[in-house]
């Protein structure tokens, strides 16, 4: 038999195939038919010339046909009995691309920053061929190769992913394929710097944390220890002490793997405590006083130093400073030194600590004294040893002070020499010795200081 009909057929319209013989033969049983069409969507009509202007047999397949039916054989045969001869047709069903997927490598296993992974666009079956691609992302158009390749994956390569494949009938849209990057970060709200008491919240968080398919399990750590773990993504505090200021990370745990989110710091700021002051007189000489501020407080506090309301060095800006002051400034911690120390020193120190946060301070009297006793070579020397004992006074050199000698507080000698010698200590010469110091500021003993004789 013979065939004729288009060459080819388009999906969704209606076409028709004729089957025919150039003969006829009424008398005998030859059956013409078609075979390996759907009955369902076709239809079969046969005619039968036989008259002076021809002879002929013909059936005609009328079809509606589809995409899958693309590359399909059908017969047109013609038989007698259990003889048969046949004319086979292979459908060429123009249609737009069908069957449209995304495929993932690697398609397991957690997805991290750095990785690469690569999207092909398959296509089920098109006629004609594929003509163009299109990707996106999110709904947002960012290629038109059939294979998308994403290089040194981020975190914001995470997102859904779809590809158009068309041609010149139309356009096959795939479904949305997820591409999970599984990245931990931890984010601070309201912030990574925060007033004590705040309520703050740290959060640990991978991309598309809410339609993860599985549960994910959280665990914090502050300053690398081991903190908490659980399947809570965040850390609650309720009202931020300083105590929990720290470098804080998290390490986010599923079926494949594991991320660690590099550590954040929080820093918690608070006013100043209540400084610490400490005044300090040297013993050898009592010429040299140092008065020493320090105090807990973040942002760093501006230190102040005041003798009696009058201030005397600051951290911040510098105050002039007298001849026999010094000052040295670090964090949070200011030291005074005053040199040539006497009774004018003496007096109510405070000391002010203060931020933007607010302020608090502390004081301490200082009492001099004037007057020092010295012993050379030591206070406990064998018999016969020559000592000398010296009476270091103010250092006012305005005018010649009086030293008064005491021995077990019975007065010794007077004079205006600030030694007392023994060119050869005798065994009764022991004893517990001070000496006064007399001039027109005033008077000041100092402190009684063993002789022990061997």
């Amino acid at each position: 038999p013979g065939v004729t009909g288009s060459e080819e057929q388009t999906e969704g319209q209606r076409s028709t195939l004729e089957c025919s013989t150039p003969y006829v033969c009424p008398w005998g049983d030859i059956v013409l038919h078609w075979e390996g069409y759907d009955p369902r969507v076709s239809e079969v009509s046969g005619r039968v010339q036989l008259d002076t202007g021809g002879i002929g047999h013909q059936v005609n397949l009328t079809s509606t046909f589809s995409w899958k039916d693309h590359s399909k054989k059908l017969l047109c045969e013609v038989s007698q009995g259990s003889r048969k001869a046949s004319t086979e047709v292979v459908l060429r069903v123009r249609h737009a691309p069908k069957d449209t997927q995304v495929s993932l490598s690697p398609s397991s296993g957690n997805i991290g920053v750095g990785d690469t992974v690569t999207l092909s666009c398959e296509v089920g079956s098109s006629h004609p061929p594929v003509s163009g691609y299109h990707w996106y992302k999110d709904g947002v158009a960012m290629g038109t190769e059939r294979v998308l390749t994403l290089r040194g994956v981020r975190r914001e390569d995470h997102g859904r992913y779809q590809c158009e494949a068309q041609n010149a009938l139309g356009t096959g849209v795939s479904p949305a394929v997820t591409v999970r990057v599984f990245s931990a970060e931890i984010s601070a709200s309201p912030a990574t710097e925060v007033r004590e008491g705040t309520a703050t919240t740290l959060s640990c968080d991978v991309p598309g944390r809410e339609g993860h398919p599985e549960e994910l399990t959280y665990t914090w750590y502050k300053n690398s220890a081991w903190l908490k773990e659980g399947p809570a993504h965040t850390l609650l505090f309720p009202a931020v002490a300083a105590g929990d200021a720290g470098y804080y990370s998290c390490q986010v745990t599923n079926s494949q793997g594991s991320d660690t989110a590099q550590a954040i710091s929080l820093s918690v700021t608070y006013p100043p405590r209540i400084p610490t002051l400490t005044l300090f007189q040297e013993t050898q000489g009592g010429r040299l006083v140092i008065v020493r501020c320090t105090v807990d407080s973040h942002p760093p506090a501006t230190l102040a130093i005041s003798r009696d309301g009058t201030v005397l060095a600051t951290s911040g800006a510098q105050v002039a400073l007298g001849q026999r002051l010094g000052v040295t400034t670090s964090r949070n911690s200011l030291r005074l030194e005053i040199r040539d120390a006497g009774p004018r020193d003496n007096g109510k120190y405070g000391c002010t600590a203060s931020n933007v946060h607010g302020n608090a301070s502390a004081t301490k009297v200082l009492v001099t004294r004037a007057a020092e006793l010295q012993i050379q070579p030591l206070a406990e020397v064998p018999e016969g040893t020559a000592v000398t004992m010296t009476c270091v006074g103010t250092g006012d050199t305005e005018e010649e002070p009086l030293y008064t000698w005491y021995r077990n507080g019975r007065r010794l000698q007077e004079s205006s020499f600030p030694t007392l010698e023994f060119p050869s200590v005798r065994g009764d010469d022991a004893g517990a010795f001070q000496c006064q110091v007399r001039s027109r500021n005033g008077s000041d003993a100092s402190e009684a200081v063993p002789l022990r004789v061997l």
